[in-house]
């Protein structure tokens, strides 16, 4: 589920009921569309982030921001998985400038 939004791609990454890595990984394989092939693997996500050939239409040339919301139940009760949920985002941001990612502060409405 893909907009755009001053010219770059916006994806709406939903983790509301995400209790554990498994489920954090399974969302951000819906959410980012993520082909088969890639898994459902520790690295999937990063590997996503970092694979430009396999971002949604229109994101290498416009950018890519992706809207992390409802993350904070799940980083208050996996504080050391959301930590390195967070790193990855970062560090995948901080590779390439095609590549935002904002955690919503708000509720889901």
């Amino acid at each position: 589920m893909a907009d755009e939004l001053a010219g770059r791609r916006v994806v709406a990454l939903d983790l509301d009921g995400v209790t554990d890595k498994a489920g954090l990984r399974d969302r951000c394989a819906r959410a980012l569309e993520l082909p088969d092939w890639f898994g459902r693997n520790r690295d999937a996500p990063a590997d996503f982030l970092g694979d430009h050939t396999v971002w949604p239409e229109g994101a290498v040339e416009k950018g890519l921001l992706i809207v992390v919301r409802n993350w904070q139940p799940y980083a208050k009760a996996r504080p050391e998985e959301w930590e390195t949920a967070r790193e990855v985002f970062a560090e995948a941001a901080d590779r390439t400038s095609a590549l935002s990612v904002a955690l919503a502060l708000g509720g889901s409405s």
